[in-house]
């Protein structure tokens, strides 16, 4: 029987949706147009609209309110409690000046405006993000491959000002909150332990350091032989992308050709559509092709946390174009089929970011996967056990790479918070070259460190990365074992498996944010979150 407290605090819950559901779709929509137009205008716009909506979290009383909701015992509805507690870490984040509030958004809009509009240059010729990636990853001349990378660089100057200006400034927030600085105020806001986390990354650097050892021989072979270079010679430039968060591809066999005359985004309709998780209407929605001044990287967005769900993407016929669009509809599907019925607005939204993240790197990797390609492409099956050995090990060396790039970013965002007026970029190629294991330019300028857009508009995330990758590999096992009633963990493409798609409807999507995420994983997998079946898929 609901009290008389908990009728306040549904009726405050009430209000403030009321209040918020219409700003939050201007602030989504009004980014979106952003990111399309690339226009400077439309970023302002999209400012304004953010600091409209969190000014509203800077009321202190309300503040106060939802803190005494939360405090009190007589408060015992589940879901109730569950929305107030999300409520509360809004406002929590918040409590801080109006005026460096309304300073963070409009450097952080600045920003955002600066990396969309970015385009970098190679003998005074503009050049988009698709074209320095086909260099660095097909080039075989060390001086091609030097400039390409150098120009892909050049943003971190043009933004490294804003970006340790907004740094400072998040400090600042954070101390006035007491917290010791933002990246500890994230992780607790975001319902996560820095101890837990810290642990977790030592742990899985110690168990990737070995393999990552092995197989980054295997990469500085390769390369060795594609630049006609000592291993002693390989620097940075030769990995074939900017960061090496990507393994280069070091077969003989490329996964290009499969999709070079194909349609990406029939390809994504018609997987989708074998799970019984169509995305029709999410393709009519999104803006997928390349534009002058448009961002030129990929997410998803949903407008209004229930239908208007739309995906940015710069497609080309390639494997890795096709990685990135089955990727983005992956958090397309799961945002759709939260269940809009029994889902409050304040919990419509994934279990947690490293959730919809699991989702969609898990979708992703079909990009590279021999069986998929088998189901969805038509090769044969002569085909598929001629390139899946190759496949497989690509996919391995990937991973390997990238949990190393994981623990670069954790490691570097942990310690830039600490203390801001260090050396970043002596921060950042230390680290990089211990965890990383690549060399450091010699006397190199610029301001590298702030070249990933993630520091800058994505703090304090790029540690879930590695943890949705350790999702990502549990759920699939749970999939493959417990659903699909299979012992073979390799071939599984999940095509034409209408009961994938019930499974992840009922387990994962369905509840949007309505438990806390380790409750969901356990309920979803029989598990809580273990590295086991990361370790047991790519480590060996």
């Amino acid at each position: 029987m609901t009290n008389n407290l908990e009728k306040q605090a549904r009726a405050f819950i009430d209000n403030h949706v009321a209040i918020i559901a219409p700003k939050y779709k201007e602030v989504t929509s009004s980014y979106f147009n952003a990111s399309v137009s690339g226009k400077a205008e439309d970023y302002q716009i999209s400012a304004d609209k953010q600091l409209e909506l969190e000014t509203i979290y800077t009321n202190k009383e309300e503040f106060e309110k939802v803190k005494s909701f939360i405090e009190s015992w007589e408060i015992n509805d589940p879901l109730l409690k569950r929305e107030l507690e999300m409520l509360f870490l809004s406002y929590k984040s918040r409590q801080i000046d109006k005026e460096k509030l309304a300073m963070m958004v409009s450097i952080q809009n600045t920003i955002d405006n600066k990396f969309a509009t970015f385009r970098p240059k190679i003998n005074d010729n503009e050049v988009t993000d698709n074209e320095i990636k086909n260099i660095l990853t097909t080039s075989t001349s060390s001086d091609e491959v030097k400039q390409a990378r150098l120009a892909s660089k050049e943003v971190g100057t043009f933004v490294a000002p804003e970006v340790l200006e907004v740094v400072k400034l998040r400090n600042e927030v954070a101390y006035e909150l007491g917290y010791k600085n933002y990246h500890e105020m994230s992780l607790l806001l975001d319902e996560q332990d820095p101890k837990d986390i810290s642990e977790l990354f030592d742990e899985l650097d110690d168990m990737t350091r070995d393999s990552f050892i092995k197989g980054k021989l295997k990469i500085d072979k390769y390369l060795s032989n594609k630049f006609n270079i000592s291993i002693d010679d390989i620097m940075p430039r030769h990995y074939q992308n900017s960061f090496f968060q990507e393994a280069p591809t070091i077969s003989s066999i490329s996964l290009d050709k499969y999709y070079e005359n194909q349609d990406i985004v029939e390809l994504s309709r018609k997987y989708y559509n074998s799970l019984n998780l169509p995305i029709d209407d999410l393709i009519s929605n999104s803006d997928l092709y390349e534009k002058p001044w448009k961002y030129q990287h990929a997410y998803c967005i949903n407008i209004d946390r229930i239908w208007d769900i739309r995906v940015i993407c710069n497609i080309k016929s390639n494997q890795y174009r096709m990685n990135t669009q089955l990727h983005e509809f992956g958090h397309a599907i799961y945002e759709k089929n939260i269940d809009p019925q029994d889902t409050p607005f304040l919990l419509h939204d994934a279990a947690h970011t490293f959730t919809t993240e699991a989702i969609a790197m898990m979708f992703g990797k079909f990009a590279s996967n021999p069986q998929w390609i088998r189901d969805v492409l038509d090769i044969s099956e002569d085909e598929k056990n001629d390139i899946s050995e190759a496949c497989f090990e690509e996919l391995r060396l990937e991973q390997l790479v990238f949990s190393r790039r994981a623990q670069v970013m954790y490691r570097f965002e942990k310690a830039m918070y600490s203390n801001p007026n260090q050396d970043l970029n002596k921060l950042r190629r230390d680290i990089v070259e211990k965890y990383q294991m690549i060399k450091r330019p010699v006397n190199k300028d610029g301001a590298d460190w702030a070249s990933k857009i993630h520091i800058a508009s994505s703090p304090c995330y790029y540690h879930n990365y590695l943890l949705w990758e350790l999702l990502a590999s549990q759920i699939y096992h749970h999939i493959v074992k417990d659903i699909l009633k299979s012992s073979d963990y390799k071939f599984q493409s999940f095509y034409n498996k209408a009961e994938v798609g019930i499974y992840l409807k009922e387990k994962i999507f369905s509840p949007g944010r309505k438990y806390h995420r380790n409750t969901m994983i356990e309920w979803a997998t029989g598990e809580k979150l273990t590295p086991k079946y990361y370790a047991q898929q790519f480590i060996g």
